[in-house]
Protein backbone atom coordinates (compact mmCIF):
# COMPACT_ATOMS: atom_id res chain seq x y z
CA UNK A 1 0.00 0.00 0.00
CA UNK A 2 2.59 2.36 0.94
CA UNK A 3 4.82 1.26 -2.96
CA UNK A 4 1.20 2.73 -4.23
CA UNK A 5 0.80 5.69 -2.66
CA UNK A 6 4.66 6.55 -3.80
CA UNK A 7 3.95 5.47 -6.83
CA UNK A 8 0.55 7.90 -7.08
CA UNK A 9 2.54 10.82 -5.63
CA UNK A 10 5.40 10.14 -8.43
CA UNK A 11 2.83 10.04 -11.11
CA UNK A 12 1.42 12.81 -10.19
CA UNK A 13 4.41 15.03 -9.47
CA UNK A 14 5.22 13.90 -13.12
CA UNK A 15 1.83 15.68 -14.52
CA UNK A 16 2.39 18.91 -12.07
CA UNK A 17 -0.64 17.20 -10.78
CA UNK A 18 -2.07 17.36 -6.93
CA UNK A 19 -3.26 13.27 -5.88
CA UNK A 20 -6.85 13.14 -5.17
CA UNK A 21 -7.73 9.42 -3.98
CA UNK A 22 -10.64 8.00 -3.54
CA UNK A 23 -10.23 4.82 -1.42
CA UNK A 24 -13.33 2.09 -2.05
CA UNK A 25 -13.77 -1.67 -1.25
CA UNK A 26 -16.12 -3.60 -0.14
CA UNK A 27 -15.77 -1.78 2.84
CA UNK A 28 -12.32 0.13 3.52
CA UNK A 29 -13.01 0.79 7.27
CA UNK A 30 -12.59 -3.12 7.62
CA UNK A 31 -9.27 -3.68 6.20
CA UNK A 32 -7.04 -4.29 8.77
CA UNK A 33 -4.58 -1.53 8.26
CA UNK A 34 -7.04 1.05 7.02
CA UNK A 35 -6.10 3.26 9.66
CA UNK A 36 -2.20 3.08 9.13
CA UNK A 37 -3.01 3.95 5.18
CA UNK A 38 -4.98 7.38 6.44
CA UNK A 39 -2.25 8.03 8.55
CA UNK A 40 0.06 7.97 6.16
CA UNK A 41 -2.19 9.91 3.69
CA UNK A 42 -2.75 12.68 6.22
CA UNK A 43 1.34 12.79 6.97
CA UNK A 44 2.02 13.23 3.13
CA UNK A 45 -0.48 16.30 2.41
CA UNK A 46 -2.72 14.04 -0.21
CA UNK A 47 -6.36 14.89 -0.59
CA UNK A 48 -8.33 11.26 -0.28
CA UNK A 49 -11.82 10.74 0.61
CA UNK A 50 -14.05 7.54 0.75
CA UNK A 51 -16.38 5.44 -1.01
CA UNK A 52 -17.72 2.85 1.76
CA UNK A 53 -20.78 1.27 3.55
CA UNK A 54 -22.90 2.64 6.14
CA UNK A 55 -22.95 -0.05 8.75
CA UNK A 56 -19.65 0.68 10.87
CA UNK A 57 -19.39 4.35 10.72
CA UNK A 58 -19.59 5.89 14.08
CA UNK A 59 -19.40 9.86 15.68
CA UNK A 60 -15.49 8.58 16.87
CA UNK A 61 -14.93 6.57 13.67
CA UNK A 62 -15.81 9.74 11.47
CA UNK A 63 -14.28 12.33 13.79
CA UNK A 64 -10.65 10.25 13.61
CA UNK A 65 -11.55 10.01 9.48
CA UNK A 66 -12.46 13.94 9.16
CA UNK A 67 -9.21 14.52 11.65
CA UNK A 68 -6.54 12.64 9.05
CA UNK A 69 -7.49 14.57 6.36
CA UNK A 70 -10.65 12.65 4.76
CA UNK A 71 -12.77 15.11 2.75
CA UNK A 72 -15.78 13.21 1.67
CA UNK A 73 -17.50 10.25 2.52
CA UNK A 74 -19.71 8.15 -0.29
CA UNK A 75 -22.58 6.45 0.72
CA UNK A 76 -25.52 4.66 -1.75
CA UNK A 77 -29.16 5.17 -1.73
CA UNK A 78 -30.33 3.04 -4.69
CA UNK A 79 -34.07 3.84 -4.37
CA UNK A 80 -36.24 3.89 -1.33
CA UNK A 81 -36.92 1.81 1.69
CA UNK A 82 -38.03 -1.35 0.32
CA UNK A 83 -36.01 -0.95 -3.10
CA UNK A 84 -32.98 0.13 -2.19
CA UNK A 85 -32.91 -2.33 0.87
CA UNK A 86 -33.40 -5.68 -1.71
CA UNK A 87 -30.37 -4.42 -3.84
CA UNK A 88 -28.59 -3.73 -0.53
CA UNK A 89 -29.64 -6.20 2.66
CA UNK A 90 -32.69 -5.66 5.42
CA UNK A 91 -31.89 -2.11 7.36
CA UNK A 92 -29.62 -0.54 4.77
CA UNK A 93 -31.61 1.80 4.04
CA UNK A 94 -32.40 4.05 7.61
CA UNK A 95 -28.61 2.90 8.19
CA UNK A 96 -27.56 5.23 5.46
CA UNK A 97 -30.28 8.19 6.28
CA UNK A 98 -28.29 7.39 10.53
CA UNK A 99 -24.68 7.65 8.50
CA UNK A 100 -25.57 10.64 6.40
CA UNK A 101 -25.97 12.53 9.53
CA UNK A 102 -23.16 11.07 11.60
CA UNK A 103 -21.29 11.80 8.48
CA UNK A 104 -22.04 15.69 8.74
CA UNK A 105 -21.66 16.09 11.70
CA UNK A 106 -18.37 15.23 11.51
CA UNK A 107 -17.73 17.88 9.00
CA UNK A 108 -16.46 15.34 5.76
CA UNK A 109 -18.92 16.38 2.70
CA UNK A 110 -21.29 13.69 2.42
CA UNK A 111 -22.30 12.25 -1.10
CA UNK A 112 -24.76 10.04 -2.06
CA UNK A 113 -24.49 7.76 -5.27
CA UNK A 114 -27.57 6.78 -6.61
CA UNK A 115 -27.29 3.74 -9.25
CA UNK A 116 -30.00 3.53 -12.22
CA UNK A 117 -31.37 1.48 -14.10
CA UNK A 118 -35.13 0.53 -15.18
CA UNK A 119 -35.70 -1.63 -11.89
CA UNK A 120 -35.74 1.53 -9.77
CA UNK A 121 -36.07 4.73 -12.09
CA UNK A 122 -39.14 6.12 -10.70
CA UNK A 123 -37.76 6.35 -7.63
CA UNK A 124 -34.82 7.92 -8.13
CA UNK A 125 -36.58 11.66 -8.50
CA UNK A 126 -37.99 11.11 -4.89
CA UNK A 127 -33.96 10.42 -3.64
CA UNK A 128 -33.36 14.20 -5.20
CA UNK A 129 -36.09 15.34 -2.95
CA UNK A 130 -34.68 13.31 -0.12
CA UNK A 131 -31.27 14.22 -0.32
CA UNK A 132 -32.31 17.86 -0.73
CA UNK A 133 -34.25 17.13 2.82
CA UNK A 134 -31.33 15.55 4.45
CA UNK A 135 -28.46 18.54 2.99
CA UNK A 136 -26.81 16.33 1.43
CA UNK A 137 -23.52 17.99 0.24
CA UNK A 138 -23.22 15.82 -3.26
CA UNK A 139 -25.74 13.55 -5.19
CA UNK A 140 -24.89 12.02 -8.31
CA UNK A 141 -26.44 9.50 -10.48
CA UNK A 142 -25.10 6.72 -12.58
CA UNK A 143 -25.63 4.11 -15.03
CA UNK A 144 -26.08 0.27 -14.05
CA UNK A 145 -23.43 -1.29 -16.27
CA UNK A 146 -24.08 -4.83 -16.95
CA UNK A 147 -21.36 -7.69 -15.45
CA UNK A 148 -21.95 -9.60 -18.43
CA UNK A 149 -23.25 -9.33 -22.04
CA UNK A 150 -26.25 -11.71 -20.94
CA UNK A 151 -27.17 -9.41 -18.30
CA UNK A 152 -27.83 -6.43 -20.84
CA UNK A 153 -31.03 -6.53 -22.27
CA UNK A 154 -32.38 -7.75 -19.32
CA UNK A 155 -35.72 -6.78 -19.08
CA UNK A 156 -36.16 -5.68 -15.34
CA UNK A 157 -33.26 -3.70 -16.18
CA UNK A 158 -32.77 -2.17 -19.27
CA UNK A 159 -33.47 0.79 -20.51
CA UNK A 160 -34.39 1.61 -24.22
CA UNK A 161 -32.73 5.38 -24.90
CA UNK A 162 -36.02 7.29 -24.84
CA UNK A 163 -37.03 5.89 -21.92
CA UNK A 164 -33.77 7.29 -20.65
CA UNK A 165 -34.37 10.43 -22.15
CA UNK A 166 -37.47 10.20 -20.15
CA UNK A 167 -35.69 9.88 -17.01
CA UNK A 168 -33.99 12.39 -17.46
CA UNK A 169 -36.33 14.69 -18.24
CA UNK A 170 -37.91 14.13 -14.83
CA UNK A 171 -34.37 14.39 -13.24
CA UNK A 172 -34.17 17.82 -14.31
CA UNK A 173 -37.16 18.76 -13.17
CA UNK A 174 -36.34 18.01 -9.54
CA UNK A 175 -33.13 19.59 -10.08
CA UNK A 176 -34.87 22.66 -11.43
CA UNK A 177 -37.22 22.68 -8.37
CA UNK A 178 -34.25 22.50 -6.20
CA UNK A 179 -31.89 25.03 -7.90
CA UNK A 180 -31.22 26.59 -4.82
CA UNK A 181 -30.45 23.30 -2.80
CA UNK A 182 -27.40 23.51 -0.41
CA UNK A 183 -27.05 19.69 -2.32
CA UNK A 184 -24.92 20.57 -5.69
CA UNK A 185 -26.51 17.89 -7.93
CA UNK A 186 -23.29 16.09 -10.19
CA UNK A 187 -24.53 15.52 -13.45
CA UNK A 188 -21.88 12.23 -13.46
CA UNK A 189 -23.29 11.12 -17.03
CA UNK A 190 -22.17 12.57 -20.06
CA UNK A 191 -25.42 12.04 -22.01
CA UNK A 192 -26.58 15.41 -19.90
CA UNK A 193 -24.55 17.50 -22.75
CA UNK A 194 -26.68 15.63 -25.18
CA UNK A 195 -29.72 16.69 -23.32
CA UNK A 196 -28.65 20.30 -22.88
CA UNK A 197 -27.83 20.52 -26.58
CA UNK A 198 -31.17 19.81 -27.41
CA UNK A 199 -32.70 22.10 -24.73
CA UNK A 200 -30.42 24.98 -26.86
CA UNK A 201 -27.99 25.69 -23.23
CA UNK A 202 -25.03 23.77 -24.06
CA UNK A 203 -23.39 24.50 -27.78
CA UNK A 204 -20.31 22.81 -28.77
CA UNK A 205 -17.47 24.65 -30.85
CA UNK A 206 -17.32 22.63 -33.78
CA UNK A 207 -13.53 24.37 -34.64
CA UNK A 208 -11.61 22.05 -32.60
CA UNK A 209 -9.72 19.32 -34.36
CA UNK A 210 -11.01 16.08 -35.22
CA UNK A 211 -9.43 13.88 -32.41
CA UNK A 212 -9.46 16.50 -29.40
CA UNK A 213 -11.75 16.20 -26.86
CA UNK A 214 -11.85 18.53 -24.07
CA UNK A 215 -14.71 16.69 -21.57
CA UNK A 216 -16.82 13.92 -21.50
CA UNK A 217 -15.81 10.22 -20.24
CA UNK A 218 -12.34 10.69 -18.38
CA UNK A 219 -11.30 7.47 -19.27
CA UNK A 220 -7.97 7.58 -20.39
CA UNK A 221 -7.86 11.24 -19.55
CA UNK A 222 -7.68 12.17 -15.81
CA UNK A 223 -8.16 9.03 -13.59
CA UNK A 224 -6.89 5.87 -13.00
CA UNK A 225 -7.95 2.92 -11.19
CA UNK A 226 -5.59 0.78 -9.06
CA UNK A 227 -6.58 -2.89 -7.65
CA UNK A 228 -5.42 -4.43 -3.96
CA UNK A 229 -3.76 -6.51 -6.59
CA UNK A 230 -2.10 -4.08 -8.12
CA UNK A 231 -3.37 -4.19 -11.42
CA UNK A 232 -4.32 -1.09 -13.41
CA UNK A 233 -7.16 -1.04 -14.68
CA UNK A 234 -8.20 2.49 -16.78
CA UNK A 235 -11.33 2.28 -15.96
CA UNK A 236 -12.55 0.89 -12.32
CA UNK A 237 -16.45 -0.08 -14.22
CA UNK A 238 -15.19 -2.35 -16.97
CA UNK A 239 -12.71 -4.64 -17.61
CA UNK A 240 -9.78 -2.35 -18.74
CA UNK A 241 -6.32 -3.96 -17.63
CA UNK A 242 -2.77 -2.09 -18.39
CA UNK A 243 -0.25 -4.13 -16.38
CA UNK A 244 0.84 -4.16 -12.69
CA UNK A 245 2.01 -1.63 -10.51
CA UNK A 246 4.61 -4.13 -9.02
CA UNK A 247 6.29 -4.46 -12.44
CA UNK A 248 6.38 -0.70 -14.02
CA UNK A 249 5.82 2.86 -12.24
CA UNK A 250 2.54 4.13 -12.80
CA UNK A 251 4.13 6.58 -15.03
CA UNK A 252 5.72 4.30 -17.25
CA UNK A 253 1.92 2.37 -17.43
CA UNK A 254 -0.09 5.94 -17.91
CA UNK A 255 2.16 6.76 -21.10
CA UNK A 256 2.44 3.13 -22.61
CA UNK A 257 1.15 1.60 -25.47
CA UNK A 258 -1.74 -0.35 -23.70
CA UNK A 259 -3.27 2.93 -21.94
CA UNK A 260 -3.13 4.54 -25.42
CA UNK A 261 -5.97 1.99 -26.74
CA UNK A 262 -7.98 3.55 -24.44
CA UNK A 263 -7.68 7.17 -25.98
CA UNK A 264 -8.77 6.13 -29.38
CA UNK A 265 -11.24 8.31 -30.35
CA UNK A 266 -11.55 7.48 -33.85
CA UNK A 267 -12.68 4.26 -33.00
CA UNK A 268 -15.72 5.69 -31.86
CA UNK A 269 -18.79 4.19 -34.20
CA UNK A 270 -21.45 6.16 -33.77
CA UNK A 271 -19.45 9.05 -31.25
CA UNK A 272 -16.99 9.21 -33.91
CA UNK A 273 -19.48 10.65 -36.11
CA UNK A 274 -21.06 12.88 -33.44
CA UNK A 275 -21.19 16.95 -33.48
CA UNK A 276 -20.69 16.41 -29.65
CA UNK A 277 -18.28 13.38 -29.56
CA UNK A 278 -15.27 16.26 -27.73
CA UNK A 279 -17.47 16.81 -25.13
CA UNK A 280 -19.79 13.84 -24.44
CA UNK A 281 -18.94 10.23 -25.90
CA UNK A 282 -21.44 8.75 -23.46
CA UNK A 283 -20.56 5.98 -20.87
CA UNK A 284 -17.57 3.72 -22.75
CA UNK A 285 -18.24 1.25 -19.58
CA UNK A 286 -22.50 0.70 -19.74
CA UNK A 287 -21.44 0.16 -23.64
CA UNK A 288 -18.95 -2.36 -22.30
CA UNK A 289 -20.97 -3.54 -20.22
CA UNK A 290 -23.42 -4.37 -23.53
CA UNK A 291 -20.75 -5.66 -26.08
CA UNK A 292 -17.55 -6.27 -24.65
CA UNK A 293 -16.14 -3.40 -26.98
CA UNK A 294 -16.31 0.23 -25.23
CA UNK A 295 -16.72 2.47 -28.71
CA UNK A 296 -19.65 1.00 -29.98
CA UNK A 297 -23.10 2.71 -29.83
CA UNK A 298 -23.83 3.84 -26.10
CA UNK A 299 -27.05 2.05 -25.39
CA UNK A 300 -29.07 4.59 -23.69
CA UNK A 301 -28.08 7.17 -26.28
CA UNK A 302 -30.73 8.63 -28.17
CA UNK A 303 -28.92 10.82 -30.67
CA UNK A 304 -29.38 10.46 -34.19
CA UNK A 305 -25.85 10.90 -36.31
CA UNK A 306 -25.61 10.57 -40.13
CA UNK A 307 -23.54 8.02 -41.39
Amino acid sequence: MLHVAGEIEDFCSKLGRKPYIYLTGGDPILHPDFWRLLEYFHESGMRFCIMGNPFHLTPDVCGRMRSLGCVKYQVSLDGLESTHDMFRRSGSFNATLEAIKIIKDSGMWVAVMSTVSKKNCKEIPDIIDLVDALGVDVHAVGRYCPTSIEKAYDQDTHMAPLEYKAFMEECYNRYTAHKDSKTTYHLKDHLWTLFFYEKGLFAPDDSLPANVVVDGCNCGRNHVTILPTGMVYACRRMESPIGSIKDKGLYELWTSAAFDEYRRYDKFTKCGKCRLKAYCRGCPAVTYGYTHNMYDADPQCWMEVEE
